[in-house]
């Protein structure tokens, strides 16, 4: 039974220098330098991407702004909303007392009004 077959792991400084080798070479040299390696075209392909993805990734880190990171939108969002709740609830609980007063109130005034014996509209001496 034939042994299993491994594919082959290539490090970075390899990579690289295979890739500017071949990026230096006509046609001709390019195949030679492919047999020699015994490496083919797809594999240069996809180093060459490789290449292009770790210099994108490599400005990304680059381009980040110093500093704090920009706040959440949704937490940002959230706190508004939890303050807007605050300040309603305060006012629901002005408005109750201020009911509970007129309550009150009313209550009172028609206390008085039951329990006067004039009409109101004459003075008592």
């Amino acid at each position: 039974m034939p042994a299993k077959a491994r594919s082959r792991t290539y490090s970075a400084a390899y990579k690289a220098r295979v890739l500017e080798e071949y990026d230096g070479l006509d046609k001709a040299g390019k195949g030679a330098l492919l047999r020699r390696e015994g490496l083919y075209t797809s594999l240069i392909s996809a180093w060459r991407q490789q290449r292009a993805q770790a210099a994108l990734a490599a400005l990304a880190a680059l381009a980040k702004p110093a500093g704090r990171p920009p706040a959440d939108p949704v937490e940002r969002e959230n706190a508004k909303l939890r303050k807007d709740v605050e300040r309603l609830q305060a006012d629901l609980d002005k408005a109750r007392k201020v009911i509970e007063v007129q309550g009150k109130l009313s209550a009172l005034l028609g206390q008085l009004a039951t329990d006067s014996p004039s009409t109101g509209s004459e003075p008592t001496r």
